[in-house]
Order: structure tokens, then C-alpha cells, then sequence
């Protein structure tokens, strides 16, 4: 028997997928309907999904709204599938919204409404001083969820995402899918693509099993999955 939001028992648990129509998220909303612990899921969302379940509750925002939006944000369990690249964001400031500022703000809302634990995508080589822009802003967001102080707190940091995303394109994964392909056999297993389902299934398999700490899960851990 699992605790609730605001300590209350249930015999299943809620979750919150926020990045739903992302890659990962769209994988991991699919993988959480299959499983009985989860009675609801809560998925954050800018457009309509193409997943159907009677479990699923779509909360419309763009992001900028999620302190507004804190009632609607109880859940035990939050999984944060947020992210972009600079190219589709146009700007490093813009890119710094979505994956800093937005998982940030979702936390500190989740976590006032009881959320026990929190599930983050990272990236391979995140790192708060890395010289990449990319990897630090990723090392800087997991810095700060520490202080958000969830008595579960898990990042995922996988390297390349082999998968088809929905109505989007990402050249560099295109060129990187084609190299793994055929000279994957010459890179180490910490840097090898990973199927983004094996993240999916990574996150809900950490998530059940309610363990209590600050855990960082590297790609090579995720190939198993």
C-alpha cells in the first residue's frame, strides 16, 4: 500500500508525466497504463495526446503557467520528461526555460502539493561546469532539484535517443542513429545509443520501487532495461 499526496493511503498512486508528447514521454505515459500501481496519470501537455486511456488526465500548458496550475498538480509520483535543443528553441535563453526553469518550477509545485518522488531525464555528461552549454544548463537543473528535497529524488542520464519522435526531426539523432548503426561496435557502452523505451521502462521500474535517497542512473545502468 502506497502513501498519497499530503500523507492519505491508497492502494495505487498517481503519477505526472510532464514532456507527455515528448519522445520518452510519450513512451513512458504508454508503459504506465499498463501498470495496475498507477490508477491515474496526470500528463502535461501543450497539444491533444494520441494515447487513449481511461487513466489519463491531459492538463493543457505551455509551461509558464504551473504555479497557477498547483491544484491540479497532486501526485506521488512526478516524472519529468522536459527538454529541448537550442536549435528548436532559438535562443540559449529560451532553451534555459524548458529544461531549467520549467522542471525547476514543477518540483517546487509538486512538492508542496505532497509529491514523494521525482524522476528526471538528464543527459549523458551533464555536468554544472562543463564548458557545453547544453551539459551544464542539465548539471545546473539537477543541482538545484537536490534542494527541492524529495524524499526520492532519481535522474536518468541516457546517451543518444534512438526512437521516432512525433512530428519532429532532429538532424544531429538522425546522424548519430546512422553512425551507431554501423560503427556502434567501436564505442564504449557508457556512450552507445539507447532506445528511449529502455528509459521509459528504467524510470517506471525505479519508480516502484520506492526507494528513499538521491540516486543517478548513467545510460550504460539504462541499457538493461
Amino acid at each position: 500500500m502506497g502513501e498519497g499526496p499530503r500523507g492519505t493511503m491508497s492502494t495505487s498512486k498517481v503519477a505526472l508525466v510532464a514532456g507527455s508528447t515528448g519522445l520518452i514521454g510519450n513512451l513512458l505515459i504508454n508503459t504506465l497504463t499498463e501498470h495496475d500501481q498507477y490508477h491515474q496519470i496526470k500528463c502535461l501537455t501543450r497539444r491533444p495526446l494520441d494515447i487513449q486511456s481511461q487513466k489519463i488526465e491531459e492538463i493543457r500548458t505551455d509551461g509558464d503557467n504551473l504555479a497557477e496550475l498547483s491544484d491540479r498538480l497532486q501526485a506521488d509520483d512526478i516524472f519529468c520528461c522536459l527538454g529541448t535543443t537550442i536549435k528548436k528553441a532559438g535562443t540559449k535563453e529560451a532553451f534555459r526555460k524548458v529544461d531549467f526553469d520549467y522542471p525547476l518550477l514543477l518540483a517546487k509545485a509538486t512538492r508542496q502539493q505532497g509529491a514523494s518522488q521525482y524522476l528526471l531525464v538528464s543527459a549523458l555528461g551533464a555536468d554544472p561546469d562543463s564548458s557545453v552549454f547544453y551539459n551544464r544548463v542539465k548539471g545546473e537543473v539537477e543541482r538545484e532539484l537536490y534542494k527541492v528535497d524529495f524524499p526520492s529524488f532519481h535522474i536518468f542520464r541516457p546517451s543518444l535517443l534512438l526512437g521516432e519522435r512525433n512530428n519532429e526531426k532532429r538532424f544531429g539523432e538522425d546522424v548519430g542513429k546512422v553512425f551507431f548503426k554501423y560503427f556502434g561496435f567501436l564505442v564504449p557502452k557508457k556512450y552507445k545509443a539507447i532506445d528511449a523505451i529502455r528509459v521509459a521502462r528504467a524510470m517506471v521500474h525505479m519508480a516502484k520501487q520506492q526507494t528513499k535517497g538521491n540516486f543517478i542512473h548513467e545510460s550504460e545502468e539504462l541499457q538493461k532495461f
